[in-house]
Formats: structure tokens, sequence, C-alpha cells
């Protein structure tokens, strides 16, 4: 597995309390966005979300028309291998 800057922002993100939601229109487009605790959400790249599902970093609760995603278990792994603990 290899994670690009754009991988690592979204599960650094998530970790910090993000949410990372999927918003489908009517004609079953959909729209990925990182919202922050604070300001505008920001568009993610469709392929980035699907590369961190197909890995296993992440899942969703497959809701309609809004799903949420989380880190799973090995992307709280991942994460906590690339961010330093603190103290």
């Amino acid at each position: 597995m290899r994670l690009s800057g754009a991988h690592l922002r979204v599960l650094l993100a998530l970790a910090r309390g993000h949410a990372l939601k999927s918003h489908r229109d009517v004609n079953g487009g959909k729209v990925y966005q990182l919202h922050p605790l604070d300001g505008p959400a920001e568009a993610v790249a469709r392929s980035t979300v699907e590369y961190l599902q197909d890995h296993g970093l992440i899942d969703s609760n497959k809701k309609f028309p809004v799903a949420t995603y989380w880190l799973t278990e090995t992307g709280k792994i991942v994460v906590a291998t690339i961010r330093p603990r603190p103290g």
C-alpha cells in the first residue's frame, strides 16, 4: 500500500475529528467532502476515498443521501504510525 499526500491528509483529518461525507444527488451523482470542525467543507477526490476504502482504512454507514466515513481499526493503526504521539 502506498499512501499519497491526499490519502494522508484525509486520514489525519479524520483522526483530528473532521467528518468525511459523501453527498448523493437525485441523479445518483456522489460528491465527497471533508468537513472540518469549523470552516467550510473541502472536496475530496473519489479516487482518494475509494483507495482508502479498498485498503480497509476507512468505512462508512452507507446511508442515502449522505454517508459518513470513519477510520477503521486498521486506519487508526496507520495513523498512529504516521503521527507522533504526544508526550
